[in-house]
Parts: C-alpha cells; structure tokens; sequence
C-alpha cells in the first residue's frame, strides 16, 4: 500500500495521481496494524511535504508542521531525519521565523546524519541565528558538510576563504566546487534540495570570477571571470545580482 501510494504520488509506472496517492499515505498512517508502524513516519513525512507544497492537496503549513512532527519522532531512520531537517527548514522561513526552534530541529538532524542540516547549521553558528556566534563551531560545521558533499557549505566556504583574504585557496576551492555543476546528479547523491546545490554553486562560481578578474590567487583571466559571472548568474540570478551590489558598493 505504501509503494502504492509513492507511485501514484510520483507517477512511477503509472500516471501521476498525487490525490491517490495521498489516499493510501493517510491510509497508512490511519492504520492499526502493527506492521504499519514503521511505514507511519515515513508517509507523515511524505504527506507534510505534499501538505507544505500543496501537491494533490491544499497547502497547509499548520499541517505540514503537524504531520512533521509526526515523522521526527525516530520511528523511521530514513524519514525522521528528514522531517527534522524539514522542521528546520519551516522555522527558519521569513513568514515563520523562529530561529531557536530551527536551530533545535537542525541539531537534532545534523546528529542524526543529515548533511543539509550540517551544513545550514554551521551557517547558524556563523552568523548566530539561534544560537550565539561561534566561529570554531561554525568552520567545523561547514567544512565537515563540504567534505560529505554539501554544495551550499562548499559555497559559504569559498566566500569565508574570499572574505578574509586567502584568495589562493578561494580560487582553488571555487574552481572545484564550480566544475561539478551537475544539479540533479548531486540531489541525488546528497539528497539536499535542488535550490541549495544552486544557490552554493553560484557563489563559488561569482568569487572564482571576482579572483579571476582581478587576479587574486590565480592568474588574471577577463575571457574566463565574464564566463563565470554568467554561471552564477544562469544557477541563482538574485543572489548573483546581490553579490554584484555589494561588490559595486565595496563590501565585497
């Protein structure tokens, strides 16, 4: 029942039917057999994403939250960590900011094993969202998630390297991080959100195009800065059009 239900959610070997297969996730969570248990947390899991997303059903947050915490519970391996990173994710939205709570369901996760939340926790330790600053905590965070794989840590460490001035080993790492630039491969090798993998990349591709204009660290390229200008700009447009800014204005 619950294969079902992800493949009709999918529309794995069959048309997709997000309404459908939402039947059978609610059918799974409703049951009482204690062979379910397990599959409990995971289609908690699913049907907050579908309820967050408001895909074959209408968006509620109040619900996604709900069924999260649900799935977090460490009923299912798989799927707890997950909602925990999910919950992290919710409370630190703009409309919903609460940033202890995100900062609690992120640790919760990182500890768990999530690398999405390893790496969004060592940007909370960075800029101390949650948490009081701690740079020591932060640089771990972050460089243990970019050695798992974590584009968006890589990418935040390319700036830290820019920012302080150790432009040869941001020129390095970004040209790195820049090159494997295949999104979905990496979703689903790390299984971190498409967005994230975008926006890391792009900032390693704008700082590898500011050393390469400017020769800093590497030797000066204008043909090969213009080229990874228009990269950043292609993966995350208002985070390239951001950083331009702040470059034009010096604080960069």
């Amino acid at each position: 029942m619950y294969q079902l239900g992800v493949m009709y959610y999918d529309g794995l070997g069959t048309p997709p039917d997000p309404q459908k297969g939402i039947e059978y996730m609610e059918k799974i969570i409703n049951s009482g057999s204690p062979k379910a248990r397990h599959l409990k947390f995971a289609a908690a899991y699913n049907l907050g994403r579908a309820c967050y997303e408001g895909c074959g059903i209408e968006i509620s947050e109040k619900d996604a939250e709900r069924l999260w915490f649900i799935a977090a519970d460490h009923g299912n391996p798989k799927a707890s960590v997950k909602a925990q990173t999910a919950l992290g994710m919710l409370y630190s939205a703009k409309h919903r900011k609460d940033l202890k709570k995100a900062f609690f369901w992120h640790s919760e996760a990182c500890g768990n094993g999530s690398l999405e939340s390893q790496g969004i926790l060592g940007l909370m330790y960075f800029y101390g969202h949650g948490v009081r600053p701690n740079l020591k905590a932060a640089l771990e965070c972050l460089t243990a998630a970019s050695d798992r794989g974590n584009v968006y840590a890589k990418g935040h460490l390319v700036e830290y390297y820019y920012k302080r001035k150790f432009f040869t080993k941001a020129a390095e790492f970004a040209k790195r991080t820049a090159e494997n630039d295949d999104v979905e491969k990496l979703a689903k090798a790390t299984d971190c959100i498409p967005f994230y993998i975008k926006r890391g990349l792009a900032m390693a591709s704008f700082y590898l195009a500011r050393c390469l204009q400017f020769g800093l660290g590497t030797q000066q390229d204008l043909a090969a800065a213009k080229n990874y200008y228009s990269k950043a700009c292609r993966l995350d447009p208002d985070l390239a059009t951001e950083l331009e800014l702040l470059a034009n204005h010096g604080r960069i």
